[in-house]
């Protein structure tokens, strides 16, 4: 433990370094140094649970795990270290601080996290496709406060007079369609040691395809870099001395590079981030990214063709994101920025006794209110973990079983083939921070893996029309690095080729061992969310024959299947995809 501890202090003393001293100052220079820490995707995550990224010894003996990280009480610990070094530190988000939370946080409407995150003196975030989850008007009620919520049952149960969040969620790109007036505010100033810092918000423009049509049917997402950089002059205007973006958009490292969430200036980042970072104004010295759960610490040429950093801070609160920005405040610029991805050790500051006291109150409080069905026994697994895949395009395990839980759970139905998104799988069953004796398994580890609340849909597709879906997994926004393969049930099975032209990438469908016919119609089963076409999936939106199920939840389902089969299952990728790339 104490060589990987080592590792890690190392790893938090390396940091990108931008000089942006402008060649036409005028006036004496006056430096201030300001610090800001960012968290993205924290997803109501104030317990810590394990971070791959960093891998410790088992206890045992028998190997290594990730490293317990995140969770308020490390968090807040890291941030009052930093403020005792400079006071004049800021901290702001990029978007997903709440929604797909685990039942700590979910079970009381994510009120413990807007409260803590607000305790904790987050000033601004950008907004995330997760803050919509439940609606626009319970997002409003998460920012402004009140007990008027669509989930009464949930709703200030946490603190009667829910006060709302104290930071404000930023949304540059977000306007109502009748009048186009934005319902968020799409800038935030901080004045800091007498500097001006000026964070402008905005979510990715395909958040209607990833969440509920609903819930956001009276706004439009227009482009993010458009939307920005019309508030850049509006900043200027106001002598602020620095710019920075928080979006909630990202990227990853291409595959073959070795560089990692520590890796200083990467040169290796791709994905929907990039084209609108290099469209940004160049009066942006730094872009605070989210949304791919990834770390990376990296440059993208602005549209002048100079690096700029863009930084992520991977998922649930593992990293913060650090700028240390010198800026001058008498000629308003920047003329420096270093960026380091900084990892919270829960492990090493319970060690030491230097987590956040307050928070560990909060967490407590939260705790008391949601353990008695957080604990409640589902199964003893046969294996410590069944777990999902470490990215969206491939098979799991984990996959593999929920679509058999759906599968099983609308039989009485007539379903034949199960089809999950991998995105609604949030964890592995369970966390490996989360393991216990007899491999036992109860409610709030399954809720981890599926906290969204979906019910289930039954409707006819034909096996032209299923092929059609699954040409979906690869094409339009699904493309390269943003494919999705639908995890399927059991006795359905096809081959995707990647190397085969779009359209034409699906084959070899079988449903029991015998191939689909284009024009004969098969009982298929889904989420809510899937069946309104959700994460771009939209020839599910061609079913007929919908049987909605409001009674039966997703993570019911999942639940009822664990009960039966939970000490059978092997917790093995079964090869229902055949992928050739």
């Amino acid at each position: 433990m104490k060589n990987s501890l080592m590792f890690i202090t190392l790893a938090l003393g390396l940091t990108a370094c931008v000089d942006t001293t402008p060649p036409d100052q005028t006036l004496t220079p006056e430096p201030v140094n300001v610090t800001v820490m960012a968290v993205n995707d924290f997803h109501g995550g104030l317990e810590p649970s394990s971070f791959a990224g960093v891998q410790v010894p088992n206890a045992d003996g028998t190997g290594t795990t990730g490293l317990t990280a995140g969770g308020i009480e490390a968090i807040g610990g890291e941030l009052a270290d930093v403020r005792k070094q400079n006071p004049n530190t800021v901290f702001v988000g990029g978007g997903d601080l709440i929604g797909a939370s685990p039942v700590t946080s979910s079970l009381l409407r994510d009120e413990p996290t807007v409260i803590a995150l607000s305790k904790l003196g987050l000033k601004a975030s950008a907004l995330g496709n997760h803050e919509f989850d439940q609606g626009l008007k319970e997002l409003m009620r998460m920012q402004n406060g009140g007990c008027d919520s669509n989930a009464p049952d949930k709703a200030c149960k946490f603190d009667p007079n829910y006060p709302g969040a104290s930071f404000r969620w930023l949304g540059a790109n977000v306007e109502y369609k009748a009048g186009g007036t934005n319902p968020f505010q799409p800038y935030y100033i901080e004045n800091i040691g007498g500097a001006k810092i000026g964070f402008i918000g905005a979510v990715l423009k395909d958040t209607p395809t990833i969440v509920s049509p609903t819930g956001v049917a009276d706004l439009n997402f227009l482009d993010e870099a458009t939307s920005i950089n019309k508030y850049v002059p509006i900043l200027k205007a106001q002598k602020v001395d620095a710019i920075l973006v928080l979006i909630h958009q990202g990227g990853e490292i291409k595959a073959g590079s070795a560089a990692k969430f520590d890796t200083v200036g990467c040169q290796d980042l791709i994905g929907d981030i990039v084209p609108i970072a290099q469209k940004i104004d160049p009066a942006v010295s730094a872009i605070i990214s989210g949304h791919t759960h990834q770390g990376y610490n990296c440059l993208v040429p602005d549209p002048n063709g100079k690096p700029r950093i863009v930084i992520e801070g991977e998922v649930y609160g593992h990293l913060l994101q650090r700028l240390d920005l010198v800026v001058d405040k008498a000629n308003h610029n920047v003329m420096q920025v270093k960026a380091q991805n900084v990892v919270i050790n829960y492990a090493s500051r319970k060690a030491n006794g230097t987590l956040d006291s307050n928070m560990t109150a909060l967490l407590a409080t939260a705790k008391a209110k949601t353990d008695d069905v957080k604990n409640q026994f589902v199964t003893n697994l046969s294996v410590s973990q069944i777990k999902r895949a470490a990215d969206r395009s491939s098979e799991s395990a984990l996959g593999d079983v929920i679509a058999d839980a759906q599968l099983t759970a609308t039989k009485a139905q007539g379903a034949q083939i199960a089809f999950m998104n991998p995105g609604g799988i949030r964890a592995d069953l369970p966390d490996s921070t989360k393991i216990k004796p007899g491999n036992v398994v109860n409610f709030g580890d399954v809720f981890a893996v599926q906290p969204f609340g979906n019910t289930m849909v039954v409707m006819d597709l034909t096996g032209a029309q299923i092929k059609a879906l699954l040409e979906q997994q690869t094409t339009g926004n699904n493309a390269g690095t943003n494919a999705k393969l639908l995890q399927v049930s059991a006795g359905f099975s096809y081959t995707l080729n990647l190397t085969a032209p779009e359209g034409a990438r699906v084959s070899n469908l079988k449903l029991n061992g015998q191939a689909l016919a284009d024009t004969a119609s098969y009982r298929v089963a889904m989420n809510s969310f899937l069946s309104t076409g959700g994460d771009n999936f939209t020839v599910f939106k061609q079913g007929t024959n919908v049987v909605q199920l409001p009674g039966l939840v997703d993570v019911d389902a999942l639940v009822s299947y664990l009960k039966a089969n939970g000490p059978s299952l092997t917790g093995t990728v079964q090869g229902r995809i055949t992928v050739i790339k």
